[in-house]
């Protein structure tokens, strides 16, 4: 044991003179107990280790250990130890012994008189330090409270006694003991000063000594010290190409940190501070998630330490021992929380307690996991866990039914930072992060958070035409970009967005894929019908007009089961992060089961009534009375949710999946699912019994349809089925529109009579002019027909929309050179202006994974009809088959892309042979 030096008075007077929060005394006389109702002095729970010592002339050492202390009295004769505690801070216990007062020590009792201290007792047993905090939790350290003593002669005394010694010297080695044992009681200089080493009493007395020239002595609280079981280091193995992140799936992150799906084994090595004795020690796992960690909410898990291993729960085993190191195998649960966890290492043995420090270069990100068969969101084929996990580039289409275009999206879910940003993004969200665990919730989150309107998600929705402030939405080729700008600005919505910008942000985590609907309704009453109201005339009544039918509108599917919902509804589920309507008073839809959109079980959630009206309701028109009220005079049975489509499997084809929504069009089933449904819509009177009717009407168009620039040709065709004449007055109108069905303006009318001999098909040629439109295209370069018309001889009400686009020129992009890694490369963009005006502040747009950053070129003006091209440099990042992307925008012109395929070699080693 070491010897100091340091009367035990004099230490107590040190620490008063030197405005400590406490104040402790140990009288020289009998009759002034100054150590019995006051305590001592006061220590944090299992966070030092002091030791003070006393060389009396008579021999006798006294030590006191500051600890969790556990002790009782030491015989009947003395009262129950008197505890004093506040905040996190332990007193020593003292009682009443004889004619003096005892403190209660580890190896001997003292009592305290006016010949100094005096053996009285044998060793009392006490405990070791549970846990070893960190400096920062200022909530487990807290501030000495301050121990007032009333012997003001004392006081007088030790006043002077350190006024004298700190004249002596200003910062003596006690000063210095107490700056090092209780750093809170002095101010750092900068928060950022305080670390999460600790330092124990006894290592920083040990170094004062060596600076003294003495040596550090082993013994006492050194060697019960050594004898506890420490955690110096964690290895989680967390290389992106190492087994573990190879075997969970996650090596394609750009990320460093360790990222593992939940349900499935992973590997650590802790580094003990000696070897680990499985007969005597005890260890186990600590991980915590959120800002509230709870056992009870799955958000604090406690992982024990087992012999074998169980699947589908929390446990670890020691499958490898190497002296003082040890290999856990851990087994997560399939049904865990998702979302970034801290991680720490408690262990426990004879001697005590520890706790490693919390180290944020060993938090553990934990994702859903599709490759369990325990977890919800299991897919059983390795071609789709690929397609729709692995694959980071995609196809979004667009345009009409009849002229369906195309283009590819950059997801980047494995880009460096975005698993960062999407887990900002649920945490922004305000949801408590127990529901993180079930996939239904996390989607139903993501669908409300990808939008702006009432919690200032990632997106701003814009379909005004004016995106001045802001990105407009055609620029966009995918969600890198969005989404790290959301997470740098600290959650501030990204100008501007429309559907398929919100599908691309919702593709990157829960096996996922972005979907297609043409001709898509947006019903607005609930009535699962899509109503047109028309006037005496059979003109549309616009202010009455709410219901939209959207040329396409785009939106996901997400794989999971439903244990929420009866069995069989489990499977894709569509969720559509476009702000629309609100469900449960939020901008948000789904998810909501296919199985249930297709059989007309609009019943079961969540927001199947609105998703079956956008891909099977009826288009039912109204016609006003001259009492003001309205009779329904026609209705149409196969206009809405046309090659709903999504990217193929493994290819860049387009995949038809409109079955997986409705049953065929026109067949029994799917007239039983519409009415099905429609008996729980507002409007359920829509479906009275259906009247013959003799004559239709509808539009056509040859090939791909017209150009941008070009006259726009289509063909009505009337067809009579009956066997007498009929006459029909026929009213049509053609309006430039937005994409979303929403109309700008009429560029045409024209009314028409025509006369239909029996069973007499007549095809009307009908064009529309560049001059007439030029001025008033918008955005996707969209146009809508409306035909009504009455027949003269029954009555019948005929009518029908059709909706087309200008078609737009592609970019044409070529790859110069040999693409490999870490050499510089360049591609040729070429365009061609098809519209016989000047293109003003053209903007090119060009980004790839693997390949560039997103980078925006600001070219200028395009003359008419010019032919352009500019060359683009960079330096490929990452190996293998890459797609480049680009974009071009301007006032005049949108939605103009294009994509190339470039394969990325590895650099060759130069090394010597």
């Amino acid at each position: 044991m070491r010897r100091c030096g340091v009367s035990v008075t004099t230490l107590w007077r040190r620490w008063d003179s030197l405005s400590c929060a406490f104040q402790a005394r140990a009288s020289v006389a009998a009759s002034r107990p100054s150590l019995t109702s006051a305590g001592a002095i006061p220590a944090r729970t299992g966070k030092c280790l002091v030791v003070v010592t006393r060389r009396h002339p008579e021999s006798v050492e006294a030590s006191i250990r500051l600890l969790n202390m556990s002790a009782a009295a030491p015989d009947s004769r003395t009262p129950e130890p008197q505890w004093r505690s506040a905040v996190s801070w332990w007193w020593i216990p003292t009682y009443q012994c004889g004619t003096g007062w005892g403190l209660s020590l580890d190896a001997v009792q003292v009592l305290f008189n006016e010949q100094g201290p005096v053996k009285l007792h044998p060793k009392i047993p006490y405990k070791m330090p549970v846990e070893k905090h960190s400096f920062r939790d200022r909530d487990a350290v807290g501030r000495f409270p301050t121990v007032t003593f009333g012997f003001e002669e004392d006081a007088e005394e030790e006043e002077k006694e350190g006024s004298e010694e700190n004249d002596a010297e200003k910062e003596n080695a006690c000063q210095r003991w107490l700056r090092k044992v209780c750093p809170c009681c002095y101010p750092t200089p900068n928060e950022d000063d305080v670390t999460d080493t600790l330092v124990t009493g006894i290592d920083d007395l040990d170094k004062e000594n060596e600076a003294n020239g003495g040596k550090p002595e082993t013994g006492g609280a050194s060697e019960l010290d050594e004898l506890l079981l420490k955690v110096q280091s964690i290895d989680l193995m967390k290389d992106k190409s190492g087994e573990t992140r190879t075997e969970h799936h996650t090596n394609l992150y750009q990320s460093d940190n360790f990222i593992i799906r939940r349900g499935q084994n992973f590997k650590m090595w802790i580094s003990l501070s000696r070897p680990f004795n499985p007969n005597t020690d005890k260890l186990h796992l600590e991980l915590k998630t959120g800002p509230v960690p709870t056992v009870s909410k799955k958000t604090h898990v406690i992982v024990p330490l087992v012999e074998e291993l169980q699947d589908d729960r929390w446990e670890a085993a020691i499958v490898k021992q190497d002296d003082r190191r040890i290999m856990l195998s851990v087994n997560s649960s399939p049904t865990a929380v998702i979302g970034r966890y801290q991680l720490v290492v408690e262990t426990d043995c004879a001697n005590g307690q520890a706790v490693s420090t919390h180290d944020p270069a060993n938090d553990i990100y934990i994702l859903f996991n599709p490759w369990c068969e325990g977890d919800p969101v299991f897919m059983d084929s390795e071609d789709e866990r690929q397609e729709y996990v692995l694959n980071d580039i995609g196809r979004i289409y667009y345009g009409t039914q009849y002229q369906i275009g195309e283009r590819t999206w950059n997801y980047g879910q494995f880009d460096d930072g975005i698993l960062a940003a999407c887990l900002f993004v649920l945490e922004k969200s305000g949801t408590p992060a127990s529901g993180w665990s079930d996939p239904v919730n996390v989607v139903r989150v993501i669908s409300a958070m990808t939008n702006s309107p009432d919690d200032r998600g990632v997106l701003e929705g814009n379909w005004s035409g004016d995106y001045s402030l802001g990105t407009s939405p055609t620029v966009w080729s995918g969600s890198v970009e969005i989404l790290k700008e959301y997470h740098k600005n600290n959650g501030t919505p990204v100008k501007y967005g429309q559907c398929w910008a919100f599908a691309g942000v919702v593709t990157t985590g829960i096996p996922t894929r972005t979907v297609t609907n043409f001709s898509s309704a947006h019903d607005t009453d609930v009535s699962l019908t899509t109503d047109v109201y028309l006037d005496e005339n059979l003109e549309p009544i616009d202010y009455l007009n709410t219901d939209s039918i959207w040329n396409f509108h785009v939106w996901n599917d997400c794989w999971m089961a439903r244990p929420d919902l009866p069995a069989g509804n489990g499977g894709w589920q569509a969720v559509d992060a476009t702000p629309q309507e609100t469900s449960q008073g939020t901008f948000c839809c789904g998810p909501a089961s296919l199985a249930a959109i297709r059989y007309g079980q609009v019943f079961l959630k969540h927001d199947t009534p609105f998703v079956f009206a956008e891909v099977n309701s009826d288009k039912i028109y109204w016609q006003k009375n001259i009492d003001g009220t309205f009779s329904k005079i026609y209705s149409e049975k196969k206009t809405m949710g046309h090659f709903i489509s999504t990217k193929a499997v493994g290819s860049d084809e387009r995949n038809d999946i409109t079955h997986l929504y409705k049953h065929p069009e026109g067949s029994e089933a799917e007239r039983i699912a519409v009415e099905t449904a429609c008996s729980y819509g507002s409007k359920a009177e829509a479906y009275s019994p259906p009247t013959a009717q003799d004559v239709s009407v509808e539009v056509t168009m040859k090939g791909k349809g017209p150009e941008m620039g070009g006259d726009a040709e289509l063909s009505i065709v009337l067809r009579n089925s009956s066997s007498e004449q009929r006459t029909v007055h026929l009213h049509s109108q053609v309006a430039v529109m937005y994409y979303t069905g929403v109309h700008k303006a009429t560029v045409r009318k024209d009314n028409t009579d025509v006369d239909l001999l029996p069973n007499e098909e007549k095809i009307l040629e009908w064009s529309l002019v560049y001059k007439d439109y030029k001025d008033q295209l918008i955005d996707q370069a969209a146009l809508m027909m409306t035909l009504s018309g009455r027949v003269r001889e029954t009555q019948q009400v005929v009518a029908t929309q059709f909706s087309f686009r200008l078609r737009t020129p592609d970019l044409v992009i070529k790859p110069i050179g040999t693409a490999v890694v870490g050499e510089k490369m360049a591609v040729e963009i070429s365009f061609t202006n098809p519209l016989p005006q000047v293109l003003k502040a053209v903007i090119f747009h060009v980004e790839g994974l693997g390949l560039l950053t997103a980078q925006k070129i600001n070219y200028g003006d395009i003359g008419s009809h010019a032919s352009v091209s500019l060359t683009e440099h960079f330096v490929p990042t990452l190996p293998g088959p890459r797609k480049l992307l680009a974009s071009l925008d301007c006032r005049q012109l949108t939605q103009v892309h294009g994509v190339t395929d470039i394969t990325v070699e590895e650099r060759k080693s130069n090394g010597a042979l």
